[in-house]
């Protein structure tokens, strides 16, 4: 074949020679010491924190940022990383994506000097692990509802309150609280060694097994005025963390359904019934054309996402608009390819419902697929539909 089925329209060829060495550097650490890992860790319903080590020294932990002990990537290579992690699993991606978007990101853009030089550097080498705490058990995509509250006593803040569906949350050194006070709704970094802060994890979990996700409980939490976000003020703030992680899933997303068709071409070419290979069949071939036609318009959707990031000109609602179309083509593309594997599908030997599971998170997190049509129907027609 003169045509990569993962990459149909020579995507490769945009890339910079920085760009390709990023993604081959953390295409091979995936390769070498994820995959092999992963199957079991999904199974075992456990994070492979061993991991995280040799992630950190990929320099893929806020690679965006500059100095601070970061990389200083651009914003497609940092696609390209969140690609070839979630590739691996969608734990994998995870994890970086928290870590790099959702903490170390907002401690750059709205902490003091001092917070910077304190947690980045420790953040970015993986010896401090954060989390974000903004969804609660009872708000889900309304996070104006959020009922965690701060109230100043003396020099400090004392925090009250609970958040849901933490990745991260119990094994985080530092957390990202988001609460309302008499000012607004404010963030915190709260080190989670503080007395009144408790994080359980979340079991019997049938999606992102391979990844840590946690319920927090703030009873009485005392926080240092020093460790308040300053420039973290608003709901605006809140969702523009928010904005830098969706960025990154649907990237991620792409590499989930690249998983899934090359196990999926690979089966179909080696799997006989009735006396002829199944890639030979009319039916499989439309599947496996459908699943590249998908996957390719979202490399060139997300790619052009990236440059636009790079240039400053990057919307919300772009970002909203491939959240929502790659994460439901991986989905698509992971149940199609499942169904094609028959019964072989529903094991871990292969990836396609691992991802498949993984991906019905997703889907939900960082902004469901209503709300995001809801992101760019109000940019369409300019009315407020939530």
């Amino acid at each position: 074949m003169s045509l990569d089925p993962v990459d149909f329209y020579d995507v490769r060829a945009l890339l910079s020679e920085e760009e390709r060495l990023v993604q081959e550097t953390v295409a091979r650490f995936v390769d070498e010491k994820a995959l092999p890992l992963i199957p079991k860790a999904f199974d075992d319903h456990r994070f492979p924190s061993e991991l995280v080590p040799e992630i950190a020294a990929l320099g893929v932990l806020g690679c965006t940022l500059e100095g601070y002990g970061c990389a200083g990537l651009n914003s497609v290579a940092y696609g390209l990383i969140c690609q070839e992690l979630e590739r691996g699993d969608s734990g994998l991606r995870s994890f970086a994506s928290v870590q790099s978007s959702l903490v170390m990101w907002p401690i750059y853009t709205f902490g003091s000097e001092e917070q910077k030089r304190r947690w980045l550097p420790l953040l970015a080498r993986g010896e401090a692990i954060g989390c974000y705490g903004l969804t609660e058990a009872h708000g889900g995509s309304d996070p104006n509802a959020m009922k965690t509250h701060a109230h100043k006593q003396g020099g400090d803040w004392v925090l009250n309150g609970s958040k849901m569906w933490i990745t991260n949350g119990s094994i985080s050194d530092v957390a990202v609280v988001w609460a309302q006070t008499d000012d607004g709704i404010r963030a915190f970094l709260v080190e989670t060694k503080s007395p009144g802060f408790q994080a359980h994890e979340i079991e019997r979990k049938l999606s992102l097994r391979a990844s840590v996700t946690s319920a927090l409980f703030l009873d009485g939490v005392r926080v240092p005025d020093e460790n308040a976000l300053l420039g973290a003020i608003g709901l605006k703030s809140a969702l523009a963390c928010l904005t830098q992680a969706r960025y990154g899933i649907s990237w991620g997303a792409i590499g989930a359904a690249i998983a899934c068709l090359r196990e999926v071409i690979e089966f179909t070419r080696t799997r006989v019934l009735f006396g002829r290979p199944l890639a030979r069949t009319q039916t499989t071939q439309r599947r496996l054309a459908d699943m590249v036609r998908r996957i390719t318009t979202s490399q060139l959707l997300s790619l052009q996402l990236g440059r636009l990031k790079d240039q400053g000109r990057m919307q919300p609602a772009q970002v909203s608009l491939a959240k929502w179309n790659n994460v439901r083509m991986a989905l698509d593309v992971a149940r199609d390819a499942r169904d094609l594997l028959g019964g072989s599908g529903i094991t871990t030997e292969y990836c396609s419902m691992r991802h498949m599971l993984n991906l019905e998170s997703v889907i939900t997190y960082e902004g469901t697929e209503i709300i995001h049509e809801l992101v760019v129907g109000q940019e369409l027609t300019g009315f407020d539909a939530f």
